[in-house]
């Protein structure tokens, strides 16, 4: 898979056979890292990127754009909710493909980790998490980069920042960088 589509399709297809695979207290009410989230409320905002033009015009509003798309992903039952993701998966939007993979990928982390299961990541998404970690911390303007200086040690992505030395995967910094609460991660 060379093209950026074709990365993206995958993971979307990867994202949606996991939560397919949950039963249905999991993908009702399992824990993910997004402590207020469920497996299904993940899903549900991550079909609602497809309406980029929402986030676009109004990012100030970003949670309060997620939290209408979630509540109306809760309104839907779940046949309807996977098909719909399905959809989502197969039709990547070619303008913000690549700018959403890291979105993708660490929301796939968010639903697995939180219920205790893992997978294989492909280096582009890892490397797509941990530059979505960036990204959200000038997205919140968090100066933990001014104190922090992460250095990934499985040899995707570069090191950034300055301050105390924080090592782990490009992964788990990714995911430590947007405030997931894990483990994983050596500080100092």
């Amino acid at each position: 898979m060379t093209n950026r589509i074709d990365i993206v399709r995958a993971a979307r297809h990867a994202f949606v056979d996991t939560v397919d695979g949950l039963t249905d207290a999991e993908f009702d009410h399992g824990t993910t890292l997004c402590t207020q989230w469920s497996p299904r409320d993940v899903l549900a905002h991550l079909i609602g990127t497809s309406e980029i033009g929402r986030y676009l015009r109004a990012p100030w509003r970003l949670h309060k754009i997620n939290a209408e798309v979630v509540t109306a992903g809760r309104g839907r039952d779940r046949a309807e909710l996977i098909a719909a993701a399905r959809r989502w998966a197969q039709v990547p939007d070619r303008a913000v493909a690549g700018l959403l993979l890291g979105d993708l990928a660490m929301h796939h982390q968010d639903v697995l980790r939180g219920l205790g299961r893992s997978r294989e990541i492909p280096s582009v998404e890892e490397a797509a998490i941990l530059s979505e970690g960036v990204s959200l911390t000038v997205q919140k303007l968090q100066p933990t980069l001014l104190r922090y200086r992460v250095e990934p040690t499985n040899g995707i992505g570069r090191p950034r920042g300055r301050g105390t030395v924080v090592r782990g995967t490009a992964e788990a910094l990714g995911l430590w960088l947007g405030g997931r609460n894990i483990s994983d991660v050596e500080i100092g």
